[in-house]
């Protein structure tokens, strides 16, 4: 794919085979979030956690639909993978925080796109850790970190079909 096919074929993939995830595929996807813009080239208030650990994504899931209140949910989709987006809180006053964490996840699910693997972008199954500094605890975040966002990933029975973007899908203006 080109970058343009890439970027619009990318789509959220909720469902995976189970198959652990490559070392050579998670090193494409972890390269391509060192080259993710950071604000300001801070990229030390930046911190990824890939957990593959079955335990460990089954009590994020636990965590996850008890604060959510749901628990039948799936929020990681039984995805092999997850990989943490981690920011130093005190970052927060900068402003940019979830920014750089989002960035950062995005150029990691375009990457998966590319070698053909299912992503999606997580951010709710999350919250309970960013609140509670036992959750986060099996992450290992060096002091003063919490999570922000992350991606789940894996391979994909799923297949990706350039779509059509509307013109109109986000307000434009031009000044």
């Amino acid at each position: 794919m080109n970058t343009l096919e890439t970027l619009f074929s990318r789509k959220s993939v909720r469902s995976y085979t189970g198959a652990p995830v490559p070392d050579d595929a998670l090193g494409a996807v972890l390269k391509a979030a060192m080259a993710a813009p950071v604000g300001m080239g801070q990229y030390q208030d930046v911190h990824l956690t890939v957990v593959t650990d079955v335990a460990v994504l089954r009590g994020i899931e636990e965590a996850a639909c008890a604060f959510m209140n749901r628990p039948d949910a799936h929020p990681l989709y039984g995805a092999p993978a997850l990989i943490v987006v981690s920011a130093r809180d005190e970052a927060e006053r900068g402003g940019i925080t979830y920014e750089n964490c989002a960035v950062v996840a995005h150029n990691m699910a375009l990457a998966a796109t590319e070698l053909g693997m299912g992503s999606c972008f997580i951010f709710g199954a999350l919250m309970p850790m960013r609140q509670s500094p036992e959750l986060r605890a099996p992450l290992g975040l060096p002091d003063g970190f919490s999570p922000r966002c992350g991606i789940v990933l894996g391979e994909t029975a799923e297949t990706w079909e350039e779509r059509a973007i509307p013109a109109d899908r986000i307000g434009v203006d031009r000044i």
